[in-house]
């Protein structure tokens, strides 16, 4: 009898990782590894105040007095459309972050849509993984990274 633990066969078994994104075979720090909640929330924030701006310039709402899920469509748009084009949002762009799919390109487009989609959502960014990646980032095939 062989008491050498058998390797994992399923992604539910495999052990945490010691630092994000090291089972994706991403460094540990600096350019390339994954972004971290901090960066990430932040430019989660400035995107989202992007797009409230922009939802009161255009249609002529208040700050006061917006309608929310007009905000959140206009948020959900500008993701899809800056990632699939440049691959990061301005919030992103500023914090020094970009969107990668999984085989270490380009995402695409499909991938920055599903991703905003659900990110407009907002449940699946809530959970997360030891690489630091939310469900959102999983289902899509993608990863945020340090520039």
């Amino acid at each position: 009898m062989n008491s050498t633990p058998s390797r994992p066969t399923t992604f539910g078994q495999l052990p945490p990782s010691n630092w994000p994104g090291e089972r994706l075979g991403l460094p540990r720090e600096g350019p390339h590894s994954v972004g971290r909640a901090g960066r990430r929330i932040v430019a989660l924030i400035i995107d989202w105040a992007i797009a409230l701006a922009l939802t009161c310039l255009i249609w002529g709402y208040t700050l006061l007095d917006y309608d929310e899920f007009v905000v959140l469509t206009v948020f959900v748009a500008l993701q899809a459309l800056l990632l699939a084009v440049f691959g990061a949002s301005v919030g992103h762009r500023l914090l020094g972050l970009r969107l990668i799919s999984l085989t270490g390109g380009r995402a695409g487009l499909w991938r920055p849509v599903v991703r905003s989609v659900l990110l407009g959502l907002a449940v699946p960014a809530l959970v997360w993984d030891s690489d630091q990646r939310g469900f959102h980032d999983k289902i899509a095939g993608t990863v945020l990274i340090r520039r």
